[in-house]
């Protein structure tokens, strides 16, 4: 079995991302995997782990404490960022959810429109829904990395910089699905990233296609996208 205080190398890819020595929420933390590994390894000097269920937190607590760092990990049950704010963050963790609940989580903390706050994500669905409130909401994403643990993962790094998003170029819908850095990086795992969406958007038209109601048409276009940069795609 893992030990306790090695995440799995889908969490660890938010390690690129935290800067040394920073508080860290983790939020949706399970068992505090990765908050227990973080200060452990000396990667940041404290953390907040939230989850919006008893369950989750009461494994957590108990992984701290046997890890010995109640002192420096604590825990609090809340609905996303509820209530956190007095914890001053310097990095934000949301993994394991739904690209639309991060973006309520999201919505609900004004707060987090600090330029001094990076966020790291790892959307679990729609990452093309979480990149364009990013996009939209002055958010300028700095990083993303792809990673595969029996199904492609993306872990989205941005940090609120609205004078920077204004002269980025706008995302087209290519860009909001793939992950624009992740495009201009063309990772080892980029190519496999990309059939499985091509995949996944053939699957679409096709239930779209059995109902006389249903329009597959911007579908269809970004599938015929898709398929030219596979094409293009080493």
């Amino acid at each position: 079995m893992q030990h306790m205080n090695i995440p799995d190398a889908r969490l660890m890819t938010a390690l690129p991302y935290i800067r040394r020595g920073d508080r860290v929420i983790d939020v949706g933390t399970d068992h505090a995997y990765l908050p227990i590994y973080l200060v452990s390894e000396g990667l940041v000097s404290c953390a907040l782990a939230c989850d919006i269920n008893q369950g989750p937190i009461d494994s957590a607590r108990a992984n701290i404490r046997e890890a010995g760092l109640s002192g420096r990990i604590d825990t609090r049950k809340t609905d996303g960022l509820t209530g956190t704010e007095d914890f001053s963050p310097d990095d934000i963790l949301i993994f394991g959810m739904g690209g639309e609940l991060i973006v309520r989580i999201l919505s609900d903390a004004p707060w987090i429109r600090d330029g001094e706050i990076r966020l790291i994500l790892q959307p679990m669905s729609r990452a093309a829904v979480l990149r364009r409130w990013l996009f939209e909401n002055g958010f300028l994403i700095t990083g993303e990395t792809l990673s595969y643990e029996g199904k492609y993962y993306q872990t989205i790094c941005a940090s609120f910089a609205p004078l920077d998003v204004s002269g980025e170029p706008p995302y087209s819908e290519e860009e909001f699905l793939l992950g624009r850095r992740n495009m201009e990086d063309n990772a080892p795992l980029f190519r496999g990233f990309l059939a499985h969406e091509i995949g996944v958007l053939e699957n679409i038209i096709r239930g779209k296609e059995r109902s006389p109601t249903a329009d597959a048409e911007g579908e269809r276009q970004l599938l015929k996208i898709l398929k030219e940069r596979m094409e293009k795609t080493e």
